[in-house]
């Protein structure tokens, strides 16, 4: 019983000290002009779905949830948030080319196909989850070669 106690108390400063340690939550500015929605509209319903399933990870508009205060789920978040920015970023689309739009569609489809996305994040959201219709909607803009509207810009 003596080696519990211990090792509950170890947990507990641990934890509490952990708590100290606070990554950076930030929210970079958007300019709406860069945007997704700006490029593809919303009439397709891809706007929504990403808004829903995909913002958090993949945006300059992340919501910073109540358990993203508390380590080590914060240092995890902020991290899942860094390398989504980096690996796609829904709020700055405008500033990818268009051949890499299509490909960033194209391998976000593929990663909803495969189950990668939204991935573990859907435990703790489940309303991110995306049904075989988000799937769809996703992949269907990809074929389509979005961005529909703007293109004359690039």
């Amino acid at each position: 019983m003596r080696r519990l106690t211990k090792a509950a108390l170890v947990f507990i400063v641990v934890f509490g000290a952990a708590q100290f340690v606070r990554p950076e939550r930030t929210n970079p500015p958007i300019d709406p002009a860069l945007t997704i929605e700006t490029y593809v509209g919303t009439e397709s319903g891809l706007v929504a779905l990403l808004d829903r399933s995909c913002r958090d990870c993949h945006s300059n508009a992340t919501e910073w949830r109540w358990y993203t205060q508390i380590a080590p789920v914060s240092w995890l978040m902020a991290r899942g948030v860094a390398d989504g920015r980096q690996a796609v970023n829904f709020s700055e689309w405008g500033t990818y080319l268009s051949d890499q739009q299509r490909a960033l569609l194209a391998l976000s489809c593929q990663d909803a196909i495969d189950g990668r996305m939204p991935g573990l994040y859907a435990l703790l959201r489940p309303d991110t989850r995306l049904s075989a219709k988000d799937i769809m909607t996703l992949c269907a803009a990809s074929r389509r070669g979005a961005p529909l509207v703007g293109e004359e810009q690039k």
